[in-house]
């Protein structure tokens, strides 16, 4: 059973004892102020008073309440004790009631009394009178009363999972904003330096994302993730799908240990008060209210005096670099979705993000997508991760060694650690040579790896062509998208259509060889590709518009930049400058076309040598089974080329003119291909040397030797 599935079941079996508990409540309730509820409504009451007395009226909103947290989900079945808790502080009430009428007698004596005054729903019942008589035994009056205020003290801080320490600083820290807010109306805020740090150290809130408990729940989370993979281990499919496939297992990825810095929470306090210092020389009134410490940056959370421009602390981030003693500072003005300006500062001790911790997140686990987006994590220690069918086409770029590669590497990981071959398949286009190769011989591919320019101008338009068909076999079937078109033939395995993603490592290599045509089939495809099913991911290590170009950046929504030189490449890039202070190894801007500010991400890092684990373990199961039909036609593209060398490129053209006119003349072609004539001269002289029109016959137009399907065999599908 799928753990979807799974907690389908969980769910509806929560509800169904939630219904169960609030419906005995109701009937008990009933009980208690009505006859109407037959033999066990009676047997209810008198149980409810002679156990409970006064309580008996209590008790049954306490088992509603109960079963309403059950229908709500707010009760773990397997973990929770909040019923526990309830229980305890409704003991401690029936208690109390009784203690106040506890005297020296015997306790045989007090229970009779205390069964004569639950018959009328009087005193603490059975429970309160013995738990009484034993609280007045041991610690008397006073110190029952004592004892069991401090029970309820403990029992309703684990009910609300509230810390007191907590709960005093939120309050302190209401009551500073609001002193605050009212001096800097009255304009009278005059606070010493001694003053600041005093406040710096009592109320800034730290959020340490990076010591978050994950290794605490790891265990958990991988059994988890590995009932899924074993659910999925063995998928029988139809005779002309793969069979028999096996998800790759988390253990062939490492954990990262994180690195402890001692000195961390002394040097961002001192940080902070850096910060305010630099503000008020600069006749800046702003307090930090927050602090985030994340993998490799802590973000300052700035909360600006009413009248402060947010322009002014834009300004200030060189000065703020010089003051704090780092490297570049990125300020966002304003932070999304809260009214306070984000410090950004990196951090002394920098920890890697392991794509392995990731992979083990609720995030990832939940996706409902077999084309994962996974890029890493943001500032506040939250897994990114998204789905490459809601980009739907994304442009990666940056400097030689930002971490490019690893970005491209961790989402084809997230991908393999997903999808079944037959779901989803991939098209590498690696003009490097040495980055992607390592896939070859993986289920997922189409075929091998591409390498050389100009086959990979042939692979993007076989995949121009297979858009084309399948919008084709869209219309056939009345549907509008691949999504629609698999559901329609859900108990047909064989004719269901895969995902396709186009990955290229290296664009600039490309532009430099077919320019002109790699730009329109990209273009094309980033167009119309989408609801076919076939996405693309564009990858370059030079950012400027002659690769990244005007036609390009327009149909490619999403981007992500990882640190550039310049503020004019990252413009080029994300059309706005930041890129130009990221730290490299992994840190960058993910611009998704949903958003209207970039999000800041320290990507997922996964060694050459995982890599290598991962692909060994697919390859082993034998199931790499590449598309001869792409490959013929790509060797035939090539050769076609070959075939044409340094000949006009009008030659098809004028091919197929004159085998449709049945005649060839210089004129008539430059009348028709609007050409020169010193052009159309070569184009039939090179006619005449392929064979296609006979020799000169005087004013006589040239007699056509070979038909159309004949041109078609000479020069391909046109």
């Amino acid at each position: 059973m799928s753990k979807k599935k799974k907690v389908k079941n969980m769910e509806i079996t929560r509800e169904i004892i939630g219904i169960i508990i609030v419906s005995l409540g109701i009937l008990s309730s009933i009980s208690l102020i009505s006859n109407k509820t037959g033999i066990i409504g009676v047997f209810l009451r008198s149980i409810f008073f002679t156990l409970m007395g006064f309580g008996g009226y209590i008790f049954p909103l306490i088992i509603i309440a109960i079963g309403l947290l059950f229908i709500i989900n707010k009760i773990d079945i397997d973990k929770d004790r909040k019923p526990m808790h309830l229980l305890i502080l409704f003991f401690c009430f029936l208690t109390l009631i009784d203690i106040k009428a506890q005297t020296g007698t015997s306790l045989s004596t007090k229970i009779t009394n205390s069964v004569e005054l639950s018959k009328e729903g009087l005193g603490g019942g059975f429970i309160g009178t013995v738990f009484g008589f034993v609280f007045l035994k041991l610690f008397g009056s006073v110190g029952s009363y004592i004892i069991i205020a401090f029970i309820i003290l403990i029992t309703v801080l684990l009910f609300t999972e509230i810390r007191i320490k907590d709960f005093i600083k939120k309050l302190k820290f209401k009551k500073n904003n609001i002193t605050n807010l009212n001096r800097g109306l009255d304009g009278k805020q005059k606070i010493s330096n001694t003053t600041k740090t005093d406040r710096i150290d009592k109320q800034i809130i730290i959020h340490d994302h990076t010591n978050n408990g994950q290794k605490g729940r790891e265990l958990d989370t991988t059994i988890e993730v590995n009932t899924t993979i074993q659910d999925e281990m063995l998928v029988s499919r139809s005779s002309n799908v793969i069979a028999n496939y096996t998800l790759p297992s988390l253990e062939l990825l490492k954990d990262f240990e994180k690195k402890q810095d001692p000195y961390s929470k002394k040097e961002i306090l001192n940080n902070a008060k850096k910060i305010e210092e630099t503000m008020k020389n600069f006749g800046i009134d702003a307090n930090i209210m927050q602090i985030n410490k994340g993998p490799a940056i802590t973000c300052y959370e700035l909360q600006l005096a009413p009248g402060i421009k947010v322009s002014r602390v834009v300004n200030l981030s060189d000065d703020l670099a010089l003051n704090l003693a780092t490297s570049d500072i990125r300020v966002e003005a304003p932070i999304p979705g809260k009214a306070a300006v984000g410090i950004e500062v990196p951090n002394r001790i920098k920890d890697n993000v392991g794509l392995k911790e990731i992979l083990q997140s609720d995030e990832y686990i939940s996706l409902d997508s077999n084309i994962p987006l996974l890029l890493g994590k943001n500032i506040s220690g939250k897994p990114i991760v998204s789905s490459i069918d809601k980009m739907p086409h994304l442009l990666i770029a940056g400097a030689t060694g930002s971490g490019k590669s690893v970005c491209i590497n961790t989402i084809i990981m997230s991908i393999l650690f997903k999808a079944h071959p037959d779901e989803v398949k991939l098209l590498l286009i690696d003009p490097k040579v040495v980055e992607l190769s390592i896939y070859n011989g993986i289920p997922h591919l189409l075929i091998p790896v591409v390498t050389e320019p100009r086959k990979a101008a042939s692979a993007l338009n076989w995949a121009v062509e297979e858009m084309e068909r399948r919008y084709k076999l869209f219309a056939k079937n009345s549907v509008r998208d691949i999504k629609a078109f698999n559901e329609k033939f859900e108990n047909k395995k064989e004719e269901r259509l895969s995902n396709i993603v186009i990955i290229i490592d290296e664009l600039a290599d490309l532009m430099m060889v077919a320019a002109q045509e790699i730009e329109d089939l990209i273009c094309r495809l980033a167009q119309m590709a989408r609801a076919a099913g076939i996405y693309l991911i564009v990858a370059t290590q030079r950012p400027s518009v002659d690769v990244i170009t005007g036609t390009i950046k327009a149909n490619i929504p999403s981007r992500i930049s990882f640190a550039v030189s310049s503020q004019v490449d990252s413009r080029t890039i994300l059309d706005m400058s930041g890129a130009e202070k990221l730290l490299g190894k992994g840190d960058m801007l993910f611009y998704p076309s949903n958003l209207s500010k970039p999000i800041r991400i320290q990507g997922a890092f996964i060694s050459d040598g995982e890599v290598e684990k991962v692909v060994e373990f697919l390859k082993a199961q034998n199931l790499a089974d590449y598309d001869d039909e792409i490959i013929e036609t790509i060797h035939s593209e090539i050769e076609l080329d070959n075939f044409l060398g340094d000949r006009d490129e009008l030659l098809p053209d004028a091919a197929y003119l004159v085998t449709g006119e049945g005649q060839a003349s210089i004129s008539l072609l430059q009348r028709k291909l609007k050409i020169g004539y010193a052009r159309a001269a070569r184009i039939v002289d090179e006619m005449e040397e392929l064979g296609i029109v006979g020799g000169h016959e005087g004013s006589k137009p040239r007699k056509v030797l070979i038909t159309r399907d004949e041109v078609d065999s000479l020069f391909g599908e046109r």
